[in-house]
């Protein structure tokens, strides 16, 4: 794999209204790119080559955003699935840096018909468009298992543990994150973006490029809202508990109850609710 462009930030002078006055600043804004996601694989006898997404992004753990998003829909399974995952040379350097290019193994079996839907995304939605459950199901997710437990001390302390790992959100104030933590509330790993899809793809891609597919140990938290695309997420990398800063979708709440996940939303200082595997949360 080729070493990655590191993430970036980028600065806009301003005039700031404060306490009567006006002053002229420069300020952090977060970065925002388009990014492209091929996709390379063998079939008939040859190459062939597709694009599959454009998702705009926060430039940084490209890799890990493009293995995400192919993990979360069903194309690769596994770290074995994925021979290389590259920038793309062909394009001059500034566009090279905005098209990544994964290779799939040879034999990988999957339906090459579902990538005639090619999956647009934009920084505010993520992928949209799965209107029903039974695509989840027809993908061969099944139900989470129970065993994990979290005290609601952990849950509580989540945010504070994220925020204070958010580089990019104490530069900008614009930029959202996903946290993998422990059920002692370790943080384990946290990736920021201005897609709140990203950043979850972040997550769960490098854990899969480090070889880990199955996440059923970890509780995962949101710094915005949970929608049902973010449940979908964690339920393909079988995260048992997801927790957010915000508010639920009523589909994301179908969801989690379909799937035996835990769902807790409005985690605040001393409050949470809990909106589906109740089981899950001690006392």
């Amino acid at each position: 794999m080729d070493a990655q462009r590191p993430a970036r930030e980028t600065h806009r002078p301003i005039q700031r209204f404060r306490d009567g006055a006006w002053v002229c600043v420069d300020d952090a804004v977060s970065c925002e790119e388009p990014m492209e996601i091929r996709l390379l694989w063998e079939a008939g006898g040859g190459l062939q080559r597709r694009s599959i997404a454009i998702t705009m992004r926060t430039p940084g753990d490209d890799f890990a955003l493009a293995a995400g998003f192919l993990f979360g829909e069903g194309i690769v399974r596994a770290l074995d699935d994925i021979v290389d995952v590259s920038y793309c040379p062909d394009e001059d350097e500034d566009q090279a840096f905005n098209i990544v290019t994964v290779t799939l193994r040879p034999g990988l079996e999957f339906d090459p018909s579902r990538l005639e839907r090619n999956f647009f995304t934009t920084s505010s939605c993520g992928v949209c468009g799965k209107a029903t459950l039974d695509a989840l199901e027809v993908q061969g997710c099944a139900a989470v298992p129970p065993g994990l437990r979290v005290a609601p001390d952990a849950i509580l302390a989540m945010p504070t543990a994220l925020r204070h790992a958010q580089a990019g959100f104490a530069a900008t104030g614009g930029i959202h994150a996903a946290g993998l933590f422990a059920p002692d509330g370790t943080l384990v790993a946290m990736k920021e973006d201005v897609g709140r899809h990203n950043a979850l793809d972040k997550v769960i891609g490098e854990q899969l490029l480090a070889g880990r597919t199955d996440l059923g140990g970890h509780v995962l938290l949101l710094s915005g809202r949970a929608s049902f695309e973010l449940l979908q997420k964690a339920l393909v990398a079988r995260i048992p508990v997801v927790c957010a800063v915000g508010a639920p979708s009523s589909l994301a709440i179908d969801l989690a109850e379909s799937f035996s996940m835990t769902l807790v939303g409005f985690v605040r200082p001393g409050n949470f609710n809990v909106y589906t595997g109740r089981e899950r949360i001690q006392g």
